[in-house]
Formats: structure tokens, C-alpha cells, sequence
């Protein structure tokens, strides 16, 4: 699609609709007679919650119904001025209407119309100079806050409390340490000339400059989030709030929409509208997120959230224009618009501006549409059967209408709309959550600042996860909390040397062990106190001294090879990590003569009960170590015998096995264990 870059020069004054008919009476409300009007204009109306459209006539305010009779009139001794539209403001039951009326902002508090108390009543005045300084520009109420924010020329911006207190008060220009932030290309003739906007989902305010800045302040405080230049599009824009977490900037004289990111300013998107009517035409954003504003090319330009552009035109564009604002429904999914035919239009461009002017308007065509789905639920023209009528038996017959006057009562009056209403609290709501929370960015920089950042990251953690490890072992030590950590260092180091040495001596006995002929009971006696003193070594380490790391060193599988040629060793070890090793030596392998296995096993139970002895001791012994021989007596039988020690240190069994004349040595192993 093409861009326009365009000033519009539209001469004609409008569609309007004068209408002269007799004087009926206009309803009253309460003592105040109305008045006899003719032909009087209509300021820029308000479409209130309860379904009433409100606007000014010179200096009365008028509450007409959505059928076009007047509810109620009140005089207000003040001239209103006729482009600000009244505010709606407050909650429930108890709500206001804020206008400008010569310089002044009126209060109306609707409850109070008709009593004792003043119906309006003066929030702020201020007095203007010749020059224009002190006028107010414009007015916003945060219904949420329960506050209002006034832009007056030249002073600045200032927010007070509906109950009349002032809160705050800021101005275009800020000085944060030492650098000035606002009006940095023209400080001197600088202040905020647009109406100040809010967004309710962000308690944001919006506001411009003349050098053409954008400001996003909170209402809470004079506190600026961000300022925008947008001058090298133009000095002159309107703003609209989204309240679905961007903000739409409307540049008439290049015929752009701009959508900025609320939480920094930065620019999302931009597409190209037609020309439009006036400078301060302002679109309309639905629930659904979508943006909506005509043209004077006679099309309606619809934006969604992303961007993406639908157009929209009832009749032929070519014979149309679209000069007021769209309004939005009561549900807050559809737009009322009006499409004028006009006579003899002619549009042409010149350079950067394009031209429409056109003879008189034909007719109006009111539509009920959907941006997001492009449905059409309703669509009329007028003049036609029914306006005429309305208007005739209703009191508007007394003003001046135009497009905007008849949209604003079509709109109230929810003509062809099928959908249920909802409050303005739910569309805020369906509104607000469009908004997509924005995740924190953590880690800038290259990919490879990033790897480092958490390589060394996790170099820390674990670091000082193995000191948290490391003091809760050691201050869990009850016998260590009165020693300090030198102590204990010093002491565990010293065990660490004892066991070491202790290995190597072990290591050089077990050597000798096998490679001698016979087995040397001396050796073997001073093999296993070595042993048990190494285990005594071990579980101090593991157990007073440790520092997580230590345990219990897996048993040796035997102390003699099991077999060299001319010994043999059987090793048992049970689940409780006892063994026994039983080893022989044979001194004479020629033997062969079978001894009596009656004889054999009255023998062996000598032994068994000798090995029950033996182990119940070593059972009770601190070293749980101990190493006992046994000779074989000339007359036991000569069958081969095998021996198991149980878990409680009994004998279980013996079996036969052959044998020539030999020592044997029982020997008990035990685990150094709490289980034992």
C-alpha cells in the first residue's frame, strides 16, 4: 500500500442537518424549566454509563436521553468550551461530569442536581494573560485513583485529588543530575500543549510538547518514565491510549498511525491512513486490540495489535468520505462509523500533500462494524425512514446536527446491535489482558561473555557448596566444638601418615608370608596386630576425624595367596563383612593314608568348640581381630575337611577332605562397623 504524506484542505463546512420545525415542550427536570431553543450548536457530546448523552450549549449542560429527549438542563453561568467533550469521572452510584467552561474546570456531581446542595460547583479557575499563558488546554480523570490532571499553558501539568487536594505538579523541562531531559531543541517558548491522555491498565499519562516530545509519567508522582522525540515525524499528533500495552500516535500531515511500546517509547510499528479532516482526529481502540480511524478517502483503516492492516468502506470510497471519529459500543467489540456520498469530490495530490474538496454531501451511511472479524451487524442510511422521524419527535429538532451529534445518539442508543452490553470495568478488564508481562533479560552481552559469566557461576556454587558441607561436619563433631580447626587438621594428618605407614609394613609381611615354605607363627601373630591397630587407624579417620570423604577401606581378599604350589588358604567372608581364613602348609604331599572318619570328627569338635570360644571373644575384643593355629592331631582322619563361620561366630558345618599331616590357623575377620 502506498504511503500518504498529506495536508488536508477540505472545503466544505460539513454535513449538517438543520432542521426547523415547530416548538414542542422539552422535558424538564425537576424546578428547572427548560428553556425555548432554536438553532443552537452542540459541543462535542459524552456518552455516559447510563446510557444518557451529555454536551454543552453555550452555557447549559444537557443530559439528553439515547432517544433524544432531554432529561435535564442545568444552567452553568459559564461558557463551555465547545472542542473539550465533558469527562466522565468517579464510581458507581456517586459519579461526576468535569467540563471547561471559560477557564474553569466545573465539577458535577450528579446526585446532587436538583437539591439543596449546588449542582456544580468550581474545581479550579485559573486566570490566562493576553498572550494565552494560563488557558487550559485540556483535562483527564482517572476513575481507578480517583484523580484528575490538568494541562494549563505555559505552567505546566498538575493532578489533584477529585476531592480538590493537590498532588503533584510537573512541567516540560526536567534537570536530572545535571543533565536536562525535555525541550532540548527550544527551551525558550517550550510547554505541553495537548490534552493530557491516560491509560488506565499502566496508570500512565501521555502527554506532549510543542517541539514535538512525547512524555510517559506516572500518576502516582511527577516521576517521567520515558520522553519520546517524535519530532522528525511532526510537531503536531494526537495520542490515544490502548490500554493493551501500547500507546497510538496519530501524525495528521503525513497520515501515519505510530504504535509505541508503553513501558520504553520505542516505535513497534507504523502504517499509512488517508488523509483526515482535522488535526486533532483521533481513532478508536476496541477490546479486541484493534485501531480504527477514517479517512477522507472514504475508507475506515483498521489496525490489529500486530499491525496488520483491514479497510473497510459500506459504499464506493471513490464518491465518500469519513470525517468524524468512529465510536465504540457498548460491548466494546464493535465501532459506529459514518460514511458521507458526497457531490463532485475530487481528490488530487500535489508533492508530499494531497487535496479533497467536494460540492455537498447526499447522505450518511451509519454502520455497526467489527475490525477483528470484519462483520457488518447493522447498517442504515440516512436520510431514510427512521431518523427523519426521530429527530422530528424528538427535542433535537432544536439544534444544529451534524455527523458526530447523529453517531453519538445512534451509538447510545444501540441501534442493530445484537450483543449484550457489558460495564466499563469488564471491557477495562478484557482490555488490560492483552498486555503480555515482560521477562527480565538477565544476561547481556556476546554468547561467549555468557558461557564464562556461567562457567564461573557454577564454580562458586559448588565451592561453596563443599564449604557449607564441609563446617556442617565438622561442628556436628561433639568431642571437636571446644578444639579449633588447626587442632584438628594437625591430627587428622597425623593418622592419615600412621595408616600409610602401616600399609607399607603389612604389604612387606604378607610378602614374606608367601614366599616362605611354612608359615611362621610369629609372623603371622605380629601380621594382625599390625591389622588391628590399621583398623583402629581407619575408623577414627572415618568416623571423629572425617570430613566426609573418609570411609572404611575394602578388605584385603586374603592375607596368603590361595594357592603357590605348595600352601592353600580358603577365605569366607559374610554379609556382615566377617571372614574367616582358613590356611594350611602341607609338609608331606606323599602321604596318603586314610584315617578313620569316626576318629576325624570327635577331633574336629575339639576344634569346633575351641572356634566358638575363640569367636565369642573376638566378638567382645576392641580390635575385633584375632589369629589362632591348630595342629592336627596324628589320629584324625585324613578325609578333606572345610569350615564356614555364621554371622553370630558359630561353626555351621565341616566336610571331609583330604589331606596329608598340616597346620591350620583360624583366623576371624570383622568389619569395623557401627552395625557390628
Amino acid at each position: 500500500m502506498a504511503v500518504f504524506k498529506s495536508v488536508v484542505f477540505l472545503f466544505l463546512v460539513g454535513f449538517m442537518v438543520i432542521l426547523a420545525s415547530t416548538h414542542s415542550q422539552p422535558t424538564q427536570f425537576q424546578n428547572h424549566p427548560a428553556k425555548q431553543i432554536s438553532s443552537r450548536r452542540l459541543s462535542r457530546p459524552l456518552i455516559g454509563n447510563d446510557g444518557k448523552v451529555y454536551a454543552c450549549s453555550e452555557k447549559d449542560l444537557l443530559a439528553f436521553e439515547s432517544n433524544g429527549s432531554i432529561a435535564w438542563t442545568l444552567h452553568l453561568n459559564y461558557t463551555c468550551k465547545s472542542d473539550v467533550p465533558p469527562i466522565h469521572g468517579g464510581k458507581g452510584k456517586c459519579w461526576q461530569i468535569y467540563l471547561v467552561a471559560d477557564n474553569r474546570v466545573l465539577k458535577i456531581s450528579l446526585l446532587n442536581n436538583g437539591t439543596s446542595k449546588p449542582s456544580a460547583e468550581v474545581f479550579l479557575r485559573t486566570e490566562p494573560t493576553k498572550e494565552g499563558d494560563g488557558e487550559i488546554i485540556g483535562l483527564a480523570v482517572s476513575t481507578v485513583s480517583s484523580s484528575m490532571y490538568v494541562n494549563i499553558r505555559h505552567r505546566g501539568l498538575f493532578a489533584y485529588m477529585t476531592r480538590g487536594q493537590l498532588l503533584w505538579s510537573a512541567g516540560p523541562v526536567i534537570d536530572r543530575y545535571g543533565y536536562q531531559q525535555g525541550c532540548r531543541k527550544n527551551n525558550a517558548d517550550c510547554y505541553f500543549n495537548s490534552v493530557p491522555v491516560i491509560d488506565q491498565c499502566e496508570a500512565s499519562i501521555y502527554i506532549s510538547n510543542t517541539g514535538g516530545e512525547l512524555y510517559s509519567l506516572s500518576i502516582r508522582s511527577p516521576h517521567y518514565k520515558w520522553i519520546q522525540d517524535l519530532s522528525s515525524y511532526d510537531k503536531v499528533f494526537s495520542i490515544t491510549p490502548g490500554n493493551n500495552g501500547r500507546l497510538y500516535v496519530t501524525v495528521p500531515i503525513k497520515a501515519l498511525l505510530l504504535a509505541l511500546d508503553v513501558s520504553s517509547g520505542n516505535v513497534l510499528w507504523e502504517g499509512s491512513i488517508g488523509p483526515l479532516s482535522t488535526a486533532d482526529h483521533t481513532p478508536v481502540v476496541d477490546t479486541n486490540g484493534w485501531i480504527s480511524i477514517g479517512s477522507l478517502d472514504g475508507s475506515l483503516y483498521s489496525f490489529s495489535p500486530t499491525g496488520v492492516l483491514k479497510k473497510f468502506s459500506k459504499t464506493a470510497a471513490m464518491d465518500s468520505v469519513i470525517q468524524v471519529s468512529p465510536f465504540l459500543d457498548c460491548t466494546g467489540y464493535a465501532v459506529y462509523i459514518s460514511q458521507a456520498e458526497m457531490e463532485g469530490k475530487i481528490s488530487h495530490t500535489v508533492g508530499e500533500y494531497t487535496f479533497v474538496s467536494a460540492m455537498k454531501p447526499k447522505s450518511v451511511i451509519f454502520t455497526l462494524y467489527v475490525p477483528a472479524t470484519g462483520s457488518i451487524y447493522w447498517s442504515q442510511r440516512y436520510p431514510g425512514d427512521q431518523f427523519p422521524s426521530l429527530i422530528s419527535q424528538s427535542d433535537l429538532h432544536h439544534f444544529i446536527l451534524d455527523e458526530m451529534i447523529l453517531l453519538a445518539f445512534v451509538a447510545a442508543s444501540k441501534t442493530g446491535n445484537p450483543l449484550a452490553c457489558r460495564s466499563t470495568r469488564q471491557k477495562l478488564m478484557s482490555s488490560c489482558s492483552q498486555v503480555r508481562p515482560k521477562l527480565a533479560n538477565i544476561y547481556t552481552g556476546s554468547q561467549r561473555a555468557i558461557l564464562l559469566f556461567l562457567f564461573f557461576e557454577s564454580v562458586i556454587l559448588v565451592v561453596l557448596a563443599g564449604l557449607v558441607r564441609f563446617c556442617c561436619i565438622f561442628w556436628s563433631k561433639k568431642k571437636l566444638q571446644g578444639q579449633n580447626l588447626g587442632t584438628f587438621l594437625e591430627k587428622r594428618r597425623s593418622l592419615r601418615l600412621k595408616k600409610k605407614a602401616f600399609d607399607r609394613t603389612i604389604t612387606e609381611l604378607e610378602q614374606e608370608a608367601a614366599n616362605e615354605t611354612v608359615a611362621n607363627d610369629e609372623a603371622l601373630e605380629k601380621l594382625g596386630s599390625l591389622l588391628q591397630e590399621r583398623e583402629g587407624i581407619e575408623r577414627k579417620l572415618s568416623t571423629t576425624y572425617s570430613l566426609g570423604r573418609d570411609g572404611v577401606t575394602s578388605r584385603s581378599k586374603s592375607l596368603l595367596p590361595l594357592y603357590d604350589g605348595k600352601t592353600r588358604s580358603y577365605y569366607f567372608q559374610g554379609a556382615k563383612k566377617e571372614s574367616v581364613t582358613v590356611f594350611h602348609t602341607l609338609s608331606d604331599t606323599s602321604s596318603s593314608s586314610k584315617e578313620n572318619s569316626s576318629g576325624g570328627e570327635s577331633s574336629w569338635t575339639s576344634y569346633e568348640e575351641k572356634g566358638k570360644q575363640l569367636l565369642e571373644q573376638g566378638s567382645s575384643s576392641e580390635g575385633g581381630f584375632f589369629t589362632r593355629d591348630y595342629r592336627r592331631s596324628p589320629s584324625e582322619p585324613a578325609s578333606s575337611s572345610t569350615g564356614f563361620v555364621t554371622h553370630e561366630g558359630e561353626v555351621e558345618s565341616l566336610h571331609g577332605m583330604k589331606i596329608g599331616s598340616r597346620s591350620i590357623s583360624l583366623t576371624k575377620r570383622r568389619a569395623l562397623s557401627s552395625t557390628n
